[in-house]
């Protein structure tokens, strides 16, 4: 088949400099939905009809298996798909989409596709406020006659509930044919697609429609608020497959995933976390309350506490994180490895068993097996202009408040002083310390502010 989706309208409502079908839900662009869903029906085709901002939409949304067409001026539905038909396979049939209506799920594109088979297929949708939807017209058989818009349709036909999405399917072959004869003597000036409706119906080719699971499907964005609505719809749709699957949420509607969360059994998710990217949670993990994972693989039976923040991590199993920890990209924790408050580790590996539970900063380091990372510590990896590294081996306890001036070299089994500034490579099974005998001084005064 062929699809083409109307990508071209320019969104005024948003208020915004983005191109409408650019803006994110779960992070991602209302158009990247709908191509994303499209490229699940394996058409031969894929067409994106452009127009406002159309080289910020192609360089977005490029892909070697979209072809491009623009629409220079925004004339109607009828006129975006006329700008598609030399790009078409005329045997097959033609599926239209719309760039900003993200969440049709393949299946009713499905079913809409083998009501059309022979002829030509409306996605429709009963709604209790029609107000604003062109309407479904049939005559006293029940058949489908024609498509009438709101601002052309009579009182009797305004109060039709049975509305017309913009998503249908027809036989390509009779489309161009189609094109030509549409005119544009109607209220809004325009080219509409759904008048081919009556066209199909005078030649006699059957006209069916389908309707999807849920309303929402087929719901559009034309303003901010639609698109926070269509958000969090979206987002108690995952949330519903996630409990489904046996996921235990602290409250569905407080999550967002931004990307893909894949989960083994026993997972529970407090209130306010987000997942972006690729996110992998095994058997028996928690997740506290408002923690971002991004990019994130947790290991099986690991607690993270509240309010901490992985990106491009690598989590062991039976770990203890938080709360307040970061974990940002090329960090590998082994199993039972223990992250406490305010630590943040940055491309670094840590072995199992390993411990830093206040207050440090690892960078750029390489930590083995039961090493013991005091409060207050960090790893001064940087000169200003070169990043170096610190390697601490097993067994290692390291005092509060020390710094290690990388490259630097712990050997195993050592002990470093509290307060320790570690400039050269600490012995193995030694312990080294770099502060000064404690000296007082008597008689000394605190310093005055001078009176004015």
């Amino acid at each position: 088949m062929n699809i083409v989706i109307l990508a071209a309208g320019q969104g005024k409502r948003m208020h915004s400099n983005l191109p409408k079908v650019l803006h994110p839900i779960a992070g991602k662009a209302l158009a990247q939905h709908v191509i994303d869903t499209a490229r699940g029906l394996s058409p031969e085709k894929l067409v994106v009809v452009y127009g406002h901002g159309g080289d910020v939409v192609r360089a977005t949304l490029a892909a070697p298996d979209i072809a491009w067409a623009e629409q220079a001026q925004q004339l109607g539905t009828g006129h975006a798909v006329a700008q598609a038909l030399p790009h078409l396979g005329p045997a097959a049939q033609t599926l239209v989409l719309y760039g900003d209506v993200p969440l049709t799920t393949a299946a009713t594109l499905k079913r809409l596709l083998q009501a059309g088979k022979d002829g030509l297929a409306i996605l429709t949708v009963d709604l209790a406020d029609p107000t604003g939807y062109g309407r479904i017209v049939r005559d006293g058989a029940g058949q489908v006659r024609c498509i009438v818009e709101q601002k052309d349709a009579t009182e009797a036909e305004k109060a039709v509930r049975e509305i017309n999405t913009g998503i249908m399917v027809m036989l390509t072959a009779r489309l161009a044919d189609w094109m030509s004869r549409l005119k544009n003597d109607n209220a809004q000036g325009e080219y509409y697609l759904t008048d081919i409706v009556a066209l199909a119906v005078a030649e006699g080719l059957p006209v069916r429609t389908a309707q999807p699971d849920g309303e929402w499907e087929v719901l559009g964005v034309n303003s901010k608020v639609q698109l926070a609505e269509l958000e969090r719809q979206h987002q108690r749709n995952l949330a519903g497959q996630l409990l489904v699957a046996g996921v235990r949420l602290a409250d569905p509607e407080r999550i967002d995933i931004r990307g893909e969360l894949k989960h083994g059994r026993d997972v529970a998710i407090d209130v306010g976390c987000v997942f972006e990217g690729r996110v992998e949670l095994a058997d028996a993990v928690e997740v506290g309350p408002y923690c971002v994972l991004k990019n994130v693989k947790v290991g099986a039976g690991t607690r993270i506490a509240a309010f901490c923040h992985f990106e491009d991590a690598v989590i062991g199993p039976d770990g203890v994180l938080g709360p307040y920890a970061r974990l940002r990209p090329g960090t590998e924790l082994g199993p039972e490895v223990h992250v406490g408050n305010f630590v943040e580790i940055k491309k670094s590996v840590i072995g199992a068993q390993s411990k830093a539970n206040h207050l440090a900063y690892i960078g750029d380091a390489e930590i083995g097996q039961r090493v013991n990372v005091g409060a207050g510590t960090i790893t001064c990896n940087y000169d200003g202009a070169n990043k170096f590294k610190t390697v601490i081996e097993d067994d290692v306890f390291i005092g509060s408040d020390t710094q290690l001036v990388a490259p630097v070299r712990v050997g195993r089994g050592a002990t470093l002083g509290a307060g320790t500034t570690l400039t050269r490579d600490a012995p193995a099974g030694e312990l080294t310390f770099s502060r000064p005998r404690q000296v007082t001084l008597s008689g000394w005064k605190r310093p005055q502010k001078a009176k004015q």
